[in-house]
């Protein structure tokens, strides 16, 4: 299967910036042929990209801007990746995660507060697990919550988003990744490029420990799960931004996300089980 996927930001930063760093998440998986460029231009000059390690076989690229030039400046990132290979062989490379790496996805989190959603989860899904638990967190979001663009803040965490009944991928992902923490399966977010995705745009989606394996758990339904590219993968969104800024504020301007595969999109079939590279 060949992907093909693109991202184009425009920033600026604010007059009182100082010293400013970004870091742009690229993910890699073992297996997969990946031919990728990121170039970050401030006032339309090159800016060196350092490329350091990310869980996950995840690749970070860390941008450092100094006080003296970056206050106001214009900010471009451009990246391109194609991605060709056969899912299944990336799959049998990937290593099998610790019991640190299990038992950090079973914990409550930022955004994926467990703890207290275990006795909705208790109620609403009491004697299911397995790949049963899976399509059951997955039918339960997806029956309560409406997909309404905006209508969640990024300090929205899995209670409020259940509360509101509302939100967009990350905030279904979250509510997913908590109902199953909350039944003691390991459960952590990932975010994605989706071709297939209307209006395009970055994706994110859970991904459940079941039967020695990470299944992929997208209570939206938005996109085919076997033609989801991984960009990165921690416990909720506070580890899986594509980009980050620290050091100063960023003015957000022109977006634009593009993700395709050749030929067909596949079929999704919302009972199977889909693992992703």
């Amino acid at each position: 299967m060949r992907r093909s996927v693109s991202a184009d930001l425009d920033f600026s930063t604010g007059e009182g910036a100082t010293q400013v760093a970004l870091l742009i998440a690229v993910a890699r998986a073992p297996g997969l042929e990946i031919t990728d460029e990121l170039t970050v231009t401030k006032d339309g000059d090159p800016v060196e990209v350092v490329e350091i390690g990310a869980p996950h076989h995840g690749v970070m690229h860390l941008v450092e801007f100094d006080a003296a030039t970056v206050r106001g400046a214009e900010v471009r990132i451009r990246y391109r990746a194609t991605i060709d290979g056969d899912p299944a062989s990336a799959l049998a490379l990937a290593p099998a995660p610790s019991t640190s790496d299990l038992l950090t996805y079973l914990r409550p989190s930022r955004y994926a507060e467990s703890d207290e959603l275990l006795p909705t989860a208790r109620r609403e899904f009491r004697g299911l697990s397995g790949l049963a638990l899976l399509d059951a967190v997955a039918a339960w979001v997806r029956e309560r919550l409406f997909y309404v663009p905006g209508s969640s803040r990024v300090t929205d965490g899995a209670v409020s988003t259940m509360l509101l009944g509302q939100g967009v991928c990350r905030d279904y992902a979250h509510l997913v990744v908590a109902l199953l923490r909350a039944m003691d399966t390991p459960a952590r977010l990932t975010a994605v490029y989706a071709p297939g995705l209307s209006p395009m745009d970055f994706h994110a989606v859970a991904e459940a420990w079941v039967a020695g394996h990470w299944h992929v758990v997208d209570a939206t339904g938005l996109a085919p799960r076997e033609s989801l590219v991984r960009i990165a993968t921690g416990r909720d969104a506070a580890d899986t931004a594509f980009l980050s800024s620290y050091g100063g504020g960023l003015r957000m301007g022109p977006q634009r996300v593009l993700a395709t595969v050749a030929g067909d999109l596949p079929v999704d079939e919302p009972s199977a089980a889909v693992r992703l590279p």
